[in-house]
């Protein structure tokens, strides 16, 4: 077997693990075992791949998935990382609620930053029957995506039945949607119509894929020891509200930037989105569509209510003032929405940032 053979032999085996990995293939099992042996050959080893043709690519990646796999983020990404020539790329394939049962497939990949270095080679390509892709619905939450002889099935994440518990919602507030993140953490995104506001709160009705520890000042706020994700523990009902974010994962496009990409696409009821956003924002009135896309294709409107913070002492502030309005539920609510710069304003969101796959 040829070294280049062999380096491609190699990352195709990275990906299926990985994939069976997410995907819960091993759950139950012991966990899966990371060499620096293996990491040294896959930087190291020559392929033939031609990184910079997409459809190259794309053969590539569904060629090292296994024939069905699961889509855990509810914008419907299912990620993908890889090495070549020592250069770490990562993607997504997204079936997009939008486009997806019209036979398109959104398809991304790019050099991944680093905080040394400037971003990479990028390339997106929406796909349909023109470049010889076919997706094609096999269920409700079920799409098989075929390209030069390869098939694979992409399961999205049913989520329909998740709901908040008995008592987690306050009297002015409305769900509309769970929320897979990719870091494996799920949310609850609600809009609070007075106050006209959105809070992620996480979701604990089921095993929660972090642990946490409380801040030094105050054990109302904790911190996921693997995500950096920081929530406070509301006075008023059992729940925990998204605060903080750490900056650096933001500014990195890792998986743990934050659920203002894993909106809940295919759970969203008619145009209850569009309404909130419009609540919260009516300068946007006809350029958004009922997901919250912008017309013009720029992107989607940001639903981002949590502050983006470098030091565990940023987040002070939002217990702060939890305590001095606690007894004042219209203003209380309004301490966890926190702008991302961290100056203590509340500013309005607007479009998100071109959204580069993790």
């Amino acid at each position: 077997m040829t070294s280049a053979i062999a380096c491609r032999t190699m990352i195709a085996a990275i990906v299926l693990a990985a994939v069976a990995f997410a995907s819960g293939a091993i759950a139950g099992e012991t966990p899966r075992l990371e060499t620096n042996e293996a990491y040294v050959n896959e930087v190291t080893g020559a392929d033939t791949l031609a990184v910079d043709d997409p459809m190259a690519v794309l053969s590539f990646v569904l060629a090292s998935l296994p024939d069905r796999v699961k889509v855990f983020p509810t914008e419907n990404y299912y990620y993908f990382r890889f090495f070549h020539g020592g250069t770490r790329y990562a993607g997504n394939i997204r079936l997009a609620a939008a486009d997806r049962d019209s036979g398109k497939v959104h398809f991304e990949y790019y050099q991944v930053r680093d905080q040394w270095s400037p971003p990479g080679a990028a390339h997106t390509s929406v796909l349909d029957g023109a470049n010889g892709v076919a997706v094609e619905r096999l269920e409700r939450f079920l799409y098989r995506v075929a390209f030069r002889g390869r098939s694979v099935e992409f399961a999205l994440n049913d989520l329909s039945q998740a709901m908040p518990p008995a008592g987690m919602l306050a009297p002015d507030e409305k769900f509309l949607g769970p929320v897979f993140d990719e870091s494996g953490v799920r949310f609850l995104l609600v809009f609070n119509e007075r106050l006209k506001v959105f809070h992620f709160l996480l979701d604990e009705t089921g095993k929660v894929a972090d642990a946490f520890f409380s801040a030094r000042h105050t054990d109302r706020i904790v911190i996921g020891r693997r995500t950096g994700f920081a929530f406070y523990r509301d006075h008023l009902r059992e729940r925990k509200i998204l605060i903080g974010v750490a900056e650096a994962n933001s500014r990195l496009n890792t998986y743990f930037d934050g659920p203002f990409d894993q909106l809940p696409e295919n759970f969203v009821q008619g145009d209850e989105l569009r309404r909130a956003i419009l609540a919260a924002d009516p300068s946007v009135a006809g350029e958004i569509d009922r997901l919250g896309n912008f017309a013009d294709g720029t992107g989607r409107y940001l639903v981002h209510p949590y502050m983006l913070y470098r030091q565990e002492a940023d987040l002070d502030r939002a217990h702060r003032c939890a305590e001095r309005t606690r007894r004042d539920p219209q203003r209380y609510y309004r301490c966890f929405v926190l702008d991302t710069e961290g100056t203590g304003e509340i500013v309005v969101p607007r479009r998100s940032r071109s959204r580069r796959p993790h």
